[in-house]
């Protein structure tokens, strides 16, 4: 099996969010790309052409040196637990609308708050913090150390903050916060609150993600299959009020008949 069929292979969102991260990474630090072009500045964004891009391109620097492989090693790793593997995620777009949440977070946070320039960091977290939760009651490896895994996040950001200063552990605390708010959202006050999930996968965002065709997953919870949903009749103008089952019938018989 080749370099290109294993990645082809892995959960597309996250083979997508990681390959785009070191590319960037690599792009910057080399000095093909200017960091000047990638980071996040308000005051460009709103000049004449906006400069949107920059919306995403924040989350796609990792830090230096040994930080773009780590960095994308547990971007991707964290990514691909949640979107293949988390009871959270199970139906079309859920893991994908997820990420839209705690980036526009992240970035409403530094924005208002920080003033921080490069969410990769906080991305990472905030994925470790939502796929740690789902591990609650299990261990974590951190290097040789053996942790609560619910515990990993912090210790991953008490790192950050003696290796990097404050003003990084900040800039990375967003994700910490971006994750927690939406694990409250959809989970704690629906589970514990008496609630409705309040955020719910949008239908334009679930049908981009359905499938013409059944799958069948592992997952850690057991066994998920994803049936395929119905691709609407070409030619047809009307759905009608009747369930597709319903209109489907065959000739019928009438009652008391021959």
């Amino acid at each position: 099996m080749s370099a290109m069929d294993v990645f082809w292979q892995a959960p597309p969102i996250s083979r997508t969010l990681a390959a785009a991260t070191l590319t960037m990474s690599i792009l910057v630090y080399t000095g093909t790309l200017s960091f000047y072009y990638v980071l996040f500045a308000p005051s460009l964004m709103l000049k004449l052409p906006p400069q949107l891009w920059r919306l995403f391109t924040s989350f796609l620097l990792t830090s230096k040196d040994l930080g773009i492989i780590f960095d994308t090693y547990f971007l991707y790793t964290y990514g691909s637990k949640l979107e293949t593997a988390s009871p959270r995620f199970t139906q079309p777009g859920d893991f994908f609308a997820y990420l839209l949440f705690v980036c526009f977070t992240i970035v409403g946070l530094n924005a208002l708050v920080t003033g921080g320039m490069i969410f990769s960091g906080a991305l990472v977290l905030a994925l470790a913090y939502t796929s740690c939760q789902d591990d609650r009651g299990g261990q974590a490896t951190l290097f040789v150390i053996r942790i609560p895994a619910q515990w990993m996040p912090y210790a991953m950001l008490l790192i950050t903050f003696v290796m990097a200063g404050p003003d990084a552990a900040k800039v990375q605390a967003t994700g910490l916060i971006a994750s927690h708010l939406h694990d409250f959202l959809t989970r704690l006050w629906p589970a514990f609150g008496g609630g409705r999930n309040l955020l719910p996968t949008p239908t334009f965002i679930r049908r981009l993600f359905e499938t013409t065709q059944a799958s069948v997953s592992n997952r850690s919870f057991g066994t998920a299959f994803a049936p395929a949903q119905r691709a609407p009749a070409s030619g047809s103008t009307s759905e009608g009020v009747l369930p597709e089952s319903w209109r489907n019938r065959g000739t019928g018989h009438r009652l008391g008949g021959d």
